[in-house]
């Protein structure tokens, strides 16, 4: 077993070393990213379009606040694509989940929803119907109902959304409105996870966010000046299912900060990133976490250096919990019960490298390590010392996103 941990990672990280020659490294906005824009020249034009994301994950996790796993998979949608208006663009299909070497799927969504785990399946692949309808109302404004652009598309910080949900989470799906203009970027979206008939034994939830960016200047500017803005609240319960004790539950993420960006625009030294943020935690109803408020502190830089990006980040925290997050940024632990940490602190250092072979071709490898510090914890057996761990993740992508013609009316 050793020996194959080691194997998968020396794989890894020389795929990584073979690639650094290339573009400029850009995994978000590269691999993970959909683009929203709607294209009035495509009036009348329907199309089939193919939209898969393979994916090779390990984890290497060793300390207390997430097990190690690996994930060996695809997402693929297959859908129709139809511009009634140069306005208007309608998307029918279907959205697909396979992990290689499973041959059954849980059919509840693939976030937790509380109190609440289907003893039903889906068998070879995990389906879900995919359908979205958009209009721009402006060209500032757009209006989506259906399957939202979700994950990467927020552009939220890391201890408010984990990267890995961009390969493992459901289509978001609900109603969204983004704004965009020469001073302000933002993403409003309410997606709705759990739906509930009378007399059902599970939780209505959703999930309102808001993402925005108050940009002080150009961002093509040698010096970029931004204030990120950004906002989560799940609400889980519903009147008409059949728990009623401690059936309804209010969970907040919040964040705030400042960010700088230098552009050189040189062949070398291209760009560097600076921002702090501070992220809250609120529970406003139901008592599903310890503790009901918290808050933390986030600080992150990345280089783009050549072909490549490199970046670091530091955080800390006290008795915040995420809803969407990775684990390290949290003062609970994931896999061992009643287990809460005090004050933890963790530095990340990570690179990256992305090519993008036209549109909707895009390969991606990334190499974290998160390293968390010494701090102590508090179980059901009292206070603890935690000693600190090094955790590794690698991982490489393939984006495939062709669109075929087949008619334009």
């Amino acid at each position: 077993m050793i020996l194959q941990r080691y194997s998968i990672r020396f794989l890894l990280i020389s795929l990584y070393a073979s690639f650094i020659y290339t573009t400029t490294a850009q995994i978000q906005e590269r691999v993970y990213w959909t683009d929203p824009s709607i294209q009035p020249d495509k009036k009348g034009e329907l199309s089939i379009e193919v939209d898969n994301l393979s994916f090779f994950k390990n984890n290497e996790y060793e300390g207390k606040f997430q097990t190690g796993w690996t994930l060996p998979g695809f997402w693929l949608q297959v859908k129709a694509v139809y511009y009634p208006l140069d306005n208007i663009k309608l998307e029918a299909g279907v959205h697909s989940m396979v992990y290689w070497g499973a041959d059954k799927y849980p059919t509840y969504a693939y976030k937790d929803i509380a109190q609440w785990k289907s003893n039903s399946y889906h068998h070879g692949a995990r389906v879900l119907p995919y359908l979205r309808a958009q209009v721009a109302l402006s060209d500032n404004v757009n209006i989506i109902l259906g399957d939202i652009y979700g994950k990467a598309n927020h552009n939220l910080i890391e201890p408010l959304y984990s990267p890995e949900l961009n390969l493992t989470a459901d289509p978001e799906a609900g109603l969204q409105l983004l704004y965009t203009s020469r001073f302000v970027d933002l993403d409003s979206w309410v997606n709705w996870e759990s739906f509930i008939f009378k007399n059902d034994y599970h939780q209505e939830a959703f999930t309102f966010g808001i993402s925005s960016r108050v940009k002080f200047n150009d961002p093509e500017s040698p010096l970029h000046v931004y204030m990120p803005v950004q906002a989560l609240a799940q609400h889980r319960g519903g009147e008409i299912d059949t728990i009623y004790v401690n059936s309804v539950q209010t969970l907040m993420n919040g964040s705030i900060g400042a960010g700088v960006t230098w552009n050189t625009n040189r062949p070398l030294f291209k760009r560097m990133n600076a921002e702090v943020d501070m992220v809250g935690y609120y529970q406003q109803a139901g008592e599903l976490w310890p503790f009901d408020n918290g808050s933390g502190v986030y600080a992150r830089l990345s280089a783009d250096i050549y072909d490549f990006r490199v970046k670091t980040s530091y955080w800390t925290c006290k008795e915040f919990i995420s809803m969407f997050g990775s684990p390290f940024y949290g003062s609970v632990a994931m896999w061992e019960e009643g287990l809460t940490f005090e004050r933890p602190k963790v530095i990340y250092i990570g690179a990256e490298y992305s090519r993008s072979f036209g549109k909707g071709y895009a390969l991606g490898i990334e190499v974290d390590l998160y390293n968390s510090l010494s701090m102590y914890g508090n179980s059901p057996e009292g206070r603890v010392k935690i000693e600190g761990s090094k955790n590794f993740a690698a991982a490489i992508y393939l984006r495939i996103n062709p669109s075929f013609l087949l008619k334009k009316f």
